[in-house]
């Protein structure tokens, strides 16, 4: 006579069950890695001085605009509180979303930045390279930046036993990495090219080119540079005017850099204190953003100023962290892209304001004013921060996540 059938689970499977459930448990309150927490408390403390920053700065021009003293500062925090969160839910989608989409981020991202040759688009400060939907506008170019990185990313990850040979190492990368720099190019924002640029050379740094290949796309932007820099008489007299030591067109080309070292010098060792800012009352342009560093000098003197160089140097340390502990050519080659831009972006912004680069147009990323600056910026640190947590997720559990081709040297 048979036993009668029973539902209940057998031993093994009992156990197997309690085991599963076990290690989805565990994957689920596992701590973050070091690196993860080093980069996220770093980006969000730089953002934090940003917005304090931007509140001294921009409360002259917010007032003269009639949007009392604070209007700037609430337009920047309603960034902020949207980024900051958005910056953590990309933290928790895996990297085989973006290598999946590459193509379709970067194909949004050119469409966005043509548009700027329609009526949708227009200029600011002689550079076309905005558009405005409704009461929605934006620089495209920004978000152009950050689908460079992943799209290259993609495409140099997936080919990387191939880049030995120069065809694989520089198509498709380079035409199309030229289609979108030439985009924003017509627009004559040569600042921004300039970025983008070196977004294109630490891709292709990262992704271990011999240095014959890197050198071409390099000669080529510098040729580009100096070409569209010497056919500009605007252009040209910047350069000549950085390049003249007293600086003595004063009314016109040298206002905005000798208000931006005065407002240095007038700061000292411990600053004027914070909120009595003397350039930010119309004399020195562009306060709150391009210029925002020569305010931080003025109001937090030396020390203030250093400390902001200090987190960006951390800021370097963790994404160079993170590029030597993920073992995916993706994720490597796209952090390393966005490190480049983010930190390359951040010493160009304070060379022209110490006068060490003539003028350029670029923001202070996470601190200047720029609602899609900041957005991007803190979008495209959300995508490394799911990188540092995938390789910490390895380290904790001993386990490797799946990635296409060979692991790079990246830093060694």
């Amino acid at each position: 006579m048979s036993a009668p059938p029973t539902d209940r689970p057998t031993t093994a499977e009992h156990s197997s069950g309690t085991k599963a459930t076990r290690i989805s448990l565990g994957r689920i309150f596992t701590p973050e890695s070091s690196n993860y927490y080093l980069l996220l408390g770093t980006t969000v403390f730089l953002v934090l001085i940003g917005l304090v920053m931007v509140l001294s700065a921009s409360s002259v021009d917010s007032f003269l605009d009639d949007s009392g003293f604070f209007g700037g500062f609430w337009k920047q925090a309603t960034y902020a509180v949207i980024g900051i969160p958005l910056m953590l839910v990309i933290s928790r989608i895996p990297a085989i979303f973006w290598k999946r989409w590459a193509w379709v981020v970067l194909g949004g991202a050119l469409l966005l930045q043509a548009l700027v040759f329609t009526p949708l688009g227009f200029a600011v400060g002689g550079n076309l390279n905005w558009i405005a939907i409704g009461p929605i506008s934006g620089q495209p170019s920004e978000l152009l930046k950050l689908a460079l990185a992943i799209w290259l990313g993609a495409v140099l990850g997936r080919k990387i036993a191939l880049l030995g040979d120069w065809k694989h190492a520089l198509i498709p990368a380079v035409p199309v990495a030229i289609i979108a720099l030439g985009l924003v190019l017509l627009g004559h924002d040569l600042g921004t090219v300039m970025i983008m640029g070196m977004v294109v050379i630490g891709a292709l740094y990262f992704a271990n080119l011999k240095l014959r290949y890197l050198s071409l796309p390099f000669i080529l932007g510098i040729v580009v540079f100096l070409g569209f820099a010497i056919t500009s008489p605007n252009r040209m007299a910047r350069i000549t005017s950085f390049l003249d030591e007293d600086c003595v067109d004063y009314e016109n080309l040298c206002w905005q850099p000798l208000h931006g070292t005065w407002a240095l010098a007038n700061g000292g060792v411990f600053g004027l204190g914070l909120g009595n800012s003397r350039e930010k009352y119309s004399w020195l342009p562009a306060a709150s953003n391009d210029y925002i560093f020569a305010i931080i000098g003025e109001e937090l003197g030396l020390i203030g100023a250093v400390v902001v160089l200090l987190l960006f140097v951390l800021l370097a340390v963790a994404f160079v962290r993170i590029i030597r502990s993920s073992t995916d050519p993706f994720a490597r080659i796209t952090t390393g892209a966005i490190m480049v831009w983010v930190i390359g972006q951040a010493f160009v912004n304070i060379a022209v304001v110490l006068r060490l680069l003539p003028t350029l147009g670029v923001p202070l990323p996470l601190i200047s004013a720029g609602g899609t600056a900041l957005l991007t910026s803190l979008v495209s640190i959300g995508i490394v921060l799911s990188f540092a947590r995938t390789s910490g997720r390895e380290k904790a559990t001993g386990l490797r996540a799946p990635a296409f081709g060979t692991p790079t040297r990246g830093i060694q």
